[in-house]
């Protein structure tokens, strides 16, 4: 039956009776042409109404002239939606002590930082949602806003959310003990305070989602702009009740994401919800206004770091005190926590010194909530480090350089481990910088500064090492109770025209994820790449599995597709020889055929093995097997992770008068274990070197004291354009993995890790004949005519 007319357009209408989708059409006889026996319902559009207020209660809501706006179909709150969703909390159980409050999709009765969602509007377009949302009337009380780190660690300061006790998420502390006496007792010490500007990931695609609800199967099918539709299959289900079995989370191809599309965001878990209360499909997408007050913010870090050095130069111990701000909560379910750990775990991490001490505080504030972005900790852990290196060069007069050759691992010492507790399996710190000064003509680079500063022109260079956390195993979240996963599975079939089907868990988010996997799978097997079809990104289809985050599309799934495509091979090369009445030995797999393995004479095609298989199974001996599909599930055994590393090094010209800085050219040495694919390492080495270097010279979240953000645009908040962007060159050092066949590290967080690092130091190089330094990034114009005295 046809639905009438206006049924669709009246809220919550149930149409007749129900009908599955698949049937939804039917094919009139001799007429060649499809005719509905039901319309389908409409998709709708989402928007919200957000808090002016960095921190404040909600009084009371008025919706009643939204309501009656036209192409309105719902408007939710957060005291409806609490009735479907249960509330969550990011905490990890090894974080020992760790706390945060609960979180619903929208607040019931507390605000707690300016932009949060607070009223969900429904209608036919999103122009309609955004109209009624301006008829909506909230009235909040001011409560005070905490945003201020130090004050937010008194005794009795404000809460940043009342139903905490205090402002403290997170405290940490290592020790190896004896540290005040080697301070004591060493022959320099140099000390800074380090300020670092929290900023966004600015994807070139913003977080989007549709959901879709149908009532009359219990199913729920949710599109989703994420890099991980397994972890968000879980949580749709376990929040909303829902059977996991009927929950699919479909992430196709994701413009970027960085870490930034890993959380939890309130908006995306209220369209659920929306999509129940209405029946119908519900999309939302995140302007860019929205995302700026809505996507993680990450990296606001002050950190106090001292390093003790003996008269030689060599590197005797380091002490540090991070303070980091995150938001009102702990993100949900990676927390806020955890950038903040791996800053205090990463320190120091390319040198020999044995001796640390490190504190760690992680904030409340009443400003948006950070998490896991692009080289978590990294550039914070690597910046403290190797700025407090070349000042300790400067102490004990001698070239940068010169100071890491003294103190870096050697790269016959492994394995070995790090003050810190991390295991480092092989790498190639000394090769890495005996690389570098190669590529930069390092000696030369130094004379021509020298003869450019007799005639006035400033020119600095940076350099700086890096380690790299890759493959994380279930050490990392499986064992704070988050349900991540630390494996990824592949299916692998071949089809009867002799292709190749790979569907995997990894995702593809602009990285080259699918081109890797078809490489690998296609070498395995001995096929042209265009023959193998790589399929990621569907919970419905692809195996379980961790997806793609902290560089593990080529670690972790590389190494799965690889495994499934040997098991694939091996099926394949035994029904063959089952068919040729061979042994398997005696035959190899080559551009699409299977050869004779000494002569290479072709025996036969892998679409007429896939055509016996399939159509005249009847004519194989009865021994033989036909399983041409595989399917393949790995895990890391080892090591808890596959560290890679690198130096990067950085050419500047500073014009003393403006303050504005110009990057010549940026260097990037990197050992990501086994290459696949040069072309796509080299452009994510650059692509993260670019979001480096908008770290250190442009991005800043900027808040004043009442909790606004005061350059939420794209008009206001500087990104780094390519007409600003240097020539970067790269070099590589292959030292694989023994931990897998493939041998891959992981590349994709490389240049982020050390870029302002290396800027950080080329600046103060450039500085140095003014007496100057600064220990903040971004670094603006105004931040270094301050240093310099001019202003």
């Amino acid at each position: 039956m046809n639905a009438p007319l206006g049924a669709l357009d009246r809220p919550n209408s149930y149409i007749g009776r129900s009908v599955s989708r698949p049937n939804a059409k039917r094919l009139l006889a001799g007429r060649g042409r499809y005719v509905t026996d039901l319309v389908l319902p409409r998709m709708l559009h989402a928007a919200f109404l957000r808090s002016p207020y960095a921190h404040a209660r909600i009084v009371s809501i008025d919706l009643d002239e939204a309501r009656a706006m036209p192409g309105v179909r719902l408007i939710a709150t957060g005291a409806d939606l609490a009735k479907l969703c249960k509330p969550w909390v990011g905490t990890l159980d090894h974080f020992k002590g760790m706390k945060s409050a609960s979180q619903l999709p929208l607040p019931v009765d507390e605000v707690s930082w300016s932009g949060q969602a607070v009223v969900a509007i429904v209608a036919e377009s999103r122009a309609q949602a955004e109209d009624a949302a301006e008829a909506i009337s909230v009235e909040f009380e001011e409560l005070p806003v905490v945003s201020d780190i130090d004050r937010a660690r008194e005794a009795g300061a404000d809460r940043a959310a009342s139903t905490i006790e205090d402002n403290l998420c997170f405290t940490s502390r290592l020790d190896t003990g004896g540290i005040d006496e080697i301070f004591a007792s060493a022959f320099h010490v140099v000390e800074e305070e380090f300020h670092f500007g929290r900023h966004t990931a600015v994807t070139l695609e913003p977080r989007a989602i549709v959901a879709d609800w149908d009532a009359s199967e219990g199913k729920l099918t949710v599109h989703h702009a994420t890099q991980t539709p397994y972890q968000f299959q879980d949580l749709y289900a376990r929040h909303y009740s829902i059977p996991e079995v009927n929950v699919r989370v479909v992430a196709p191809d994701i413009g970027g994401s960085f870490g930034m599309k890993l959380h939890v965001y309130h908006e995306d878990m209220a369209v659920i919800g929306l999509s129940m209360l209405c029946g119908r499909p519900v999309k939302f997408v995140a302007d860019r206004i929205e995302s700026f007050v809505s996507d993680i913010h990450a990296r606001d870090h002050r950190v106090h770091a001292r390093m003790a050095v003996d008269g030689d130069g060599t590197i005797l111990a380091m002490d540090v005190d991070d303070v980091t701000a995150i938001g009102a909560f702990s993100t949900y379910p990676r927390t806020s926590a955890v950038e903040g750990n791996q800053v205090i775990r990463l320190m120091g991490a390319p040198y020999r010194f044995r001796n640390y001490r490190a504190g760690l505080s992680v904030v409340f504030q009443n400003k948006v909530q950070t998490s896991q972005y692009r080289a978590v900790g990294h550039p914070i852990a690597c910046a403290v480090t190797e700025r407090l290196v070349d000042m300790a060069a400067e102490k004990a007069g001698l070239d940068p350089a010169a100071m890491r050759e003294r103190n870096l691992i050697a790269d016959d010492a492994y394995p070995c481990d790090s003050p810190t507790g991390y295991k480092f399996e092989a790498l190639s710190h000394q090769e890495s910088l005996t690389k570098l000064k190669a590529l930069m003509n390092y000696d030369a680079l130094r004379g021509e500064q020298a003869a450019l500063r007799q005639r006035g022109v400033h020119r600095g260079i940076g350099i700086a090492s890096f380690v790299e956390i890759s493959n994380p195993s279930p050490a990392f979240y499986g064992i704070g109770g988050a349900r991540i996963s630390a494996q990824d599975g592949a299916l692998l079939k071949m089809t009867p025209s002799g292709e190749v089907r790979c569907l995997i868990s990894v995702t593809e988010q602009g990285q080259g994820t699918e081109t890797i996997i078809g490489q690998i799978v296609a070498d395995q097997l001995g096929v042209a790449h265009e023959r193998v079809r790589v399929i990621t990104g569907d919970t419905e289809v692809t195996p379980h599995g961790g997806a793609t985050w902290a560089c593990r599309g080529a670690g972790i799934g590389g190494e799965t597709a690889l495994q499934a495509a040997r098991k694939l091979r091996g099926n394949i090369m035994s029904l063959a020889a089952a068919i040729l009445q061979a042994k398997p030995g005696e035959l190899d797999m080559r551009d699409g055929v299977v050869v004779d393995a000494l002569s290479g004479a072709e025996r036969i095609s892998l679409a007429e093995i896939a055509r016996i298989a399939y159509f005249r199974s009847d004519t194989l001996p009865p021994d033989a097997s036909a399983q041409l599909s595989v399917a393949h599930h790995y895990a890391p055994q080892g090591y808890p992770f596959a560290f890679t590393n690198g130096i990067q090094g950085c050419h500047v010209e500073l014009d003393a008068e403006t303050g504005f800085v110009k990057i010549l050219k940026h260097w990037v040495v990197e050992d990501c274990g086994r290459i696949i694919n040069p072309l796509l390492v080299d452009e994510q080495v650059r692509g993260g070197v670019v979001q480096g270097l908008g770290a250190a010279f442009f991005e800043e979240c900027l808040y004043d004291e009442n909790g606004q953000l005061t350059n939420g645009s794209l008009a206001d908040y500087l990104v780094p354009m390519a007409c600003e962007m240097p020539d970067i060159v790269i070099g590589h050092i292959e030292t694989p993995t023994a931990d897998t066949a493939l041998g891959a590290k992981g590349c994709g967080e490389a240049g982020t890790a050390a870029a302002s690092a290396a800027a950080l130091n080329a600046v103060n190089d450039a500085m140095s004949p003014f007496g100057a330094s600064i220990a903040q990034i971004p670094m603006t114009p105004a931040r270094l005519l301050k240093a310099l005295g001019t202003i």
